[in-house]
């Protein structure tokens, strides 16, 4: 099993985090490759020399398994950056909520030689892919393809179709298409349903629709989903997954369907999605006792 490191590299805990397990897998003669940018800041600051350096290419091409340090938003990159190779990802958290992330920088180093011992498993992820009639470059997501104002101050008037049957007109600030993967991420912060990974279902929410008889919708996830702008003062703003911006100007017809291709995310086998949702929601848990507790320590301080 070889393990292909990556991670944010603005993220400050990466580089100690990253050269403590280099030093823990080289003493159980565990196969790695590291990115050269982190290799190149750990050389640096531990005058260490890596040799398993390799440009993000090449360490792709030669890893079992993706090791990817940071928040959730590097895994959402890392999923992209893997795409149609459908390398299985790793996530170790080094942001605040850690929803795809699986384990902590402190449980990475026995969770692979877990993975060593073959004791995980692999949960895949249906991904999006959106397209811009007129336009031939493609936007994938893991979590959700959305389509806004671009800061404008006024609604769009969003005409959405289902396999080229009408749906809706939704007047809105936006539309969040999102996978299940993506269902507490941007599309609940809107009101949207809580989708499990294993749903075969894409999710539509609009973003402060002007009717409030305009809610989710749940379709399957073989449809195709087109939405035209025919008007609107400035330029629409389609993003995936938050990071991929494309700005365009209307009238303007985006095809959003399944992406052919799954995200494979490495998974502990005692920990289940119910129990993440439990733990990231802190649902079961009263609030109010933990904000007594709290009044209580800072007026004892």
């Amino acid at each position: 099993m070889k393990f292909g490191i990556i991670g944010n590299l603005a993220k400050e805990s990466l580089y100690e985090i990253v050269f403590n397990l280099t030093n823990q897998l080289e003493c159980e003669k565990i196969q790695f490759f590291l990115q050269k940018e982190i290799a190149d800041e750990i050389e640096k600051r531990f005058s260490k020399k890596i040799e398993q350096k390799l440009n993000l290419p090449e360490l792709l091409a030669s890893s079992d398994i993706i090791v990817s340090f940071g928040g959730d938003g590097t895994i959402l990159s890392t999923a992209r950056l893997v795409g149609h190779r459908e390398i299985p990802i790793l996530g170790v958290n080094l942001g605040k909520l850690g929803f795809l992330a699986e384990v902590s920088p402190e449980e990475i180093f026995g969770f692979i030689k877990k993975v060593c011992n073959d004791e995980y498993r692999i949960e895949e992820r249906m991904a999006l892919e959106a397209s811009v009639k007129g336009n031939d470059e493609k936007y994938f997501a893991l979590n959700d393809i959305v389509i806004d104002r671009a800061g404008s101050t006024r609604v769009v008037d969003i005409e959405t179709y289902i396999n080229d049957e009408y749906l809706i007109t939704y007047t809105a600030d936006g539309l969040i298409i999102s996978t299940p993967t993506g269902s507490t991420a941007y599309s609940l912060a809107a009101g949207g349903p809580i989708v499990t990974p294993s749903s075969h279902v894409i999710t539509l929410t609009p973003i402060c629709p002007h009717t409030l008889t305009a809610r989710s919708i749940v379709i399957p996830d073989d449809s195709i989903i087109k939405i035209k702008i025919e008007f609107h003062e400035k330029d629409i703003l389609i993003t995936a997954d938050g990071q991929i911006e494309h700005k365009i100007k209307p009238p303007l017809e985006v095809i959003v369907k399944k992406a052919d291709y799954k995200v494979k995310l490495v998974k502990r086998l005692e920990v289940s999605y119910f129990d993440v949702l439990r733990s990231k929601l802190m649902w079961g848990m009263d609030l109010r006792i933990e904000k007594t507790k709290t009044g209580n320590e800072n007026a004892n301080l």
